[in-house]
């Protein structure tokens, strides 16, 4: 399995949403995820099916998955310019450590009721403004049966989450180990208020100290990637010997 954590997902874009026209990404989440589940039984994605980014179908459920970048910088959010102007540099560098395999997933790509996916949600939802951490926090807290932001729209997808019994389970599925600490208590990029108010930067200082969050985690999360597929290659080459 080979993964390049350089490898910036724009350059193959065609000048379009990474998510959806990188076919580079793409592959990279097919070899990433298809793998055993915490049950044992092996999660096989399909990239062949028509109309669906990856796929997955068997006695576990229908699946239908697409790209998420988990990390953000702002760069374009209109609301943000004013912060956004004052220090392009420094944007820019962030921009391009989140457009690395570390900065994605996969999250169900079908809408159900008409109503707004994962992805959407976790971006149009004030109190979340598609942060991972808080994301990542409403999913802790899912698991434990308690209500986030994003509850009503995990339940949609209950099967998905399923998949992967419980936090941990998630969290190891897809190697999000380093936003995770002790206790299995979310690594904020910014002082947490258990959702009282949105979440904003009130200055550069702010923001900058967000960027190194967003930047320790990506980096942290492409070298467990680059660990996972060397593992993978070496137990292949093993296998075949």
């Amino acid at each position: 399995m080979e993964i390049d954590i350089t490898f910036n997902v724009y350059t193959d874009a065609n000048g379009g949403d990474p998510d959806s026209t990188s076919p580079t990404l793409r592959t990279y989440h097919k070899m990433l995820w298809s793998k055993s589940l915490p049950n044992g039984q092996i999660f096989k994605l399909d990239n062949k099916k028509s109309g669906a980014y990856l796929y997955h179908k068997s006695e576990l459920g229908e699946f239908n998955l697409g790209s998420d970048a988990i990390t953000h910088s702002y760069r374009n959010q209109t609301r943000k310019q004013w912060l956004i102007k004052q220090i392009p540099n420094e944007v820019n560098e962030l921009f391009d450590i989140g457009s690395t395999i570390g900065a994605y997933t996969l999250f169900p790509k079908n809408k159900i009721d008409n109503k707004f996916t994962i992805n959407q949600a976790r971006g149009v939802n004030s109190l979340i403004d598609d942060r991972f951490d808080l994301t990542l926090e409403c999913i802790r807290l899912f698991y434990a049966g308690q209500q986030s932001p994003l509850y009503d729209t995990f339940r949609r997808y209950k099967d998905f989450f399923e998949l992967f019994e419980n936090f941990k389970g998630y969290i190891d599925f897809f190697l999000l180990n380093d936003l995770v600490g002790e206790n299995e208590n979310i690594k904020f990029y910014l002082p947490f208020d258990n959702f009282k108010t949105k979440p904003t930067f009130a200055d550069i200082e702010e923001y900058l100290i967000y960027k190194k969050g967003v930047t320790d985690f990506i980096n942290a999360r492409n070298k467990r990637i680059d660990k996972y597929a060397n593992q993978q290659t070496t137990e292949q080459n093993a296998s075949c010997q």
